[in-house]
């Protein structure tokens, strides 16, 4: 299993100091040998879970907020006791993360006190806790929607010197920047306040069984915990009820008549029952449709409301599948009574009453835990970020307007630092009279960095550089991301293929059973998975909650990266799909067309060239 040392991955040609466009904590270092060996000691992942692609210099804002709510939460305020955080760097634009464990077996018993004094109080509490999070979290999301961004007039108004204010647009542009930033970093804190308990509360469930039942599947374990209903699922929901309310008013022969929704809306406007109709779905798009067309993190993730094109081309599919006679509801009842027998075969199979009752209580937690795991990406990820991406556009435009950049959509290749940079000397400049600075310093600065971008894009990253560990044993290395030795293994093996066309065979987790045949659509877009058809086996780097549409039409799903608990995962077991996630190389080496054995029950993929 060797992989390349982090500080000798090549820098691509043409893109020399390209470590300016990210914070200097990110960078493999040379010059510091203590920070050099540590590096070089550690095992580093491609974060492809969160980062399909090269990350944008501001969308680092994310990255840092989950760097510190992660760790924190772990280390600083439950003291989960076999691992302290997740540390971070950047190789030619990709994100690439390292647990770090605490690797002292007595300082390992030393934490237990703390954290089950600490974990205890929020799982004993958790229904009550989880409300107040609900009402932190709508709290915040009001405040960043009700947050002004002041542009610079000409002259302040007249109000300004009547009521004595004393401030100025400038300076409250500035404020609001900082506030805008803040509130993305508090989100996090709110976003990880629960997370890492949830997922603990799997692992010790997983944990629990596996001990008992050693050649227990670890994704058998997990359908004990399916069948659960999320408000995570409601966006979908609400397309299909859309659907159906178009079929019981008459429009949907409207709907699936037009090839756009700037076509089907003026259609639908002019009928008395499309304007009921229309009424309908305005309802539906507040919250529902502030829903990320990719993982959120990304400001190039549209989301339903920028484009409604995206949910009119789902309610239109669901349309269709209703006149066939097709049932578009996810199986609840088959999933739920699959769930329920696997539960009574393994608890009856439990001698000890003491450990039938650990059984019982271990999974009755991992229950309770399991909304909170799937709900939080609506509110942060979908939802509060849907609005904070308006917002930064709306400081991009100011700078635009004063010369800073030359499109709104330059503000991307900038760090959030910088911005607040150029935000200062815009300011300054607007109250003196004079030309920002900036005007010629960030154009061509930004030219360069797009040549970079496009350069890193066109890079394939290595799944993973330094040393890998004899044995991995972070659960949530395990369970999220889905990198065990064995996945390493398989990573290590076909990256040594020298020609990926002679690959008939990858290996990834076995992420939701069943087998099957199908033709494979590799998307990586919203606008990829547009072209899926009836019966395609989806391959792509990671899945969005936003494509839960297609997955009443699809076979089966492979993903790059993820675990048991990731999302494709769980997606799938709630809808009786067959999963393979983790691959490390499928987009890499599957391509449009080709046919796929997917065996979701053993995480083996055979590919039909």
């Amino acid at each position: 299993m060797k992989f390349p040392k982090p500080h000798d991955v090549k820098t691509i040609p043409g893109t020399e100091g390209w470590e300016r466009m990210y914070p200097y904590q990110y960078q493999f270092v040379t010059d510091d040998p203590e920070r050099h060996q540590y590096e070089e000691q550690a095992f580093w992942f491609y974060d492809g879970l969160h980062y399909p692609e090269a990350i944008y210099p501001f969308d680092t804002i994310w990255d840092e907020a989950w760097y510190l709510g992660l760790s924190q939460f772990n280390n600083r305020i439950f003291q989960v006791p076999p691992v302290r955080g997740v540390d971070h760097r950047i190789i030619n634009g990709y994100v690439y993360i390292s647990p770090v464990p605490v690797l002292d077996p007595e300082e390992v018993a030393s934490r237990v006190p703390n954290f089950m004094e600490r974990a205890g109080f929020y799982y004993q509490n958790w229904n009550e806790l989880e409300a107040k999070w609900e009402v932190k979290m709508r709290a915040l999301i009001k405040q960043i929607e009700d947050l002004p961004i002041s542009r610079l007039p000409d002259l302040e108004e007249l109000d300004v010197v009547l009521s004595g204010m004393g401030e100025s647009k400038g300076f409250h542009l500035l404020r609001t920047y900082d506030e805008l930033i803040n509130l993305g970093i508090q989100c996090w804190q709110y976003h990880f306040e629960f997370l890492n308990l949830g997922y603990a509360a799997y692992v010790f469930f997983l944990d629990f069984v596996q001990k008992l039942f050693p050649s227990a599947p670890l994704q058998r374990v997990t359908q004990m915990i399916a069948g659960i209903d999320v408000i995570m699922y409601r966006s979908d929901q609400e397309l299909k009820t859309l659907a159906k309310k178009a079929i019981e008013l008459g429009v949907d022969e409207v709907l699936t008549g037009c090839k756009h929704w700037r076509e089907a809306e003026p259609e639908l406007k002019a009928l008395a029952n499309g304007q009921k109709w229309l009424a309908e779905l305005e309802i539906a798009r507040y919250p529902w449709f502030h829903v990320s067309t990719g993982t959120g993190w990304s400001h190039v993730d549209k989301s339903w409301n920028d484009d409604l094109n995206i949910p009119f081309l789902g309610i239109s599919s669901y349309i269709e599948q209703l006149r066939q006679g097709t049932d578009i509801e996810r199986p609840l009842e088959k999933v739920r009574a699959e769930r329920d027998r696997i539960t009574q075969e393994y608890r009856s199979l439990i001698a000890s009453e003491d450990d039938k009752q650990t059984f019982d209580n271990l999974l009755a937690t991992a229950k309770t835990v399991f909304p909170y795991v799937e709900n939080h990406m609506f509110y942060v990820e979908h939802w509060f970020h849907t609005v904070f991406w308006k917002k930064m556009r709306e400081v991009a435009a100011i700078m635009h307007e004063h010369g800073l950049i030359e499109e709104v959509e330059d503000i991307w290749y900038l760090r959030r630092d910088e911005i607040k940079q150029g935000l200062w000397d815009l300011v300054t400049a607007w109250a003196t009279g004079v030309k920002p600075r900036g005007a010629k310093v960030w154009p061509p600065e930004i030219a360069w960095r797009k040549g970079v971008m496009e350069k890193f894009q066109a890079w394939s990253p290595p799944p993973a550089v330094g040393t890998a560990p004899e044995v991995i044993n972070e659960p949530f290395t395990i369970v999220l991301w889905g990198v065990t030795n064995s996945s390493i293994a398989d990573w290590s093996q076909v990256q040594e293929v020298t020609d990926p066309d002679s690959i008939t065979t990858l290996k990834g987790f076995a992420g939701s059973p069943g087998i099957v045949t199908g033709r494979a659509r590799v998307c990586r877009s919203v606008e990829d998975i547009s072209q899926l058809e009836e019966g395609e086996v989806l391959v792509a780097p990671t899945t969005s909650p936003s494509w839960a549409p297609i997955f009443s039409k699809i076979k089966a799903v492979v993903t790059d990266v993820g675990g048991v608990m990731s999302h494709a995962a769980i997606v799938c077991r709630e809808y009786g799909l067959p999963a393979v996630v983790g691959t490390g190389h499928g987009t890499k080496v599957i391509k449009t067309g080709m046919m796929l054995r997917v065996d979701g029950s053993s995480g083996v993929i055979t590919i039909d060239r």
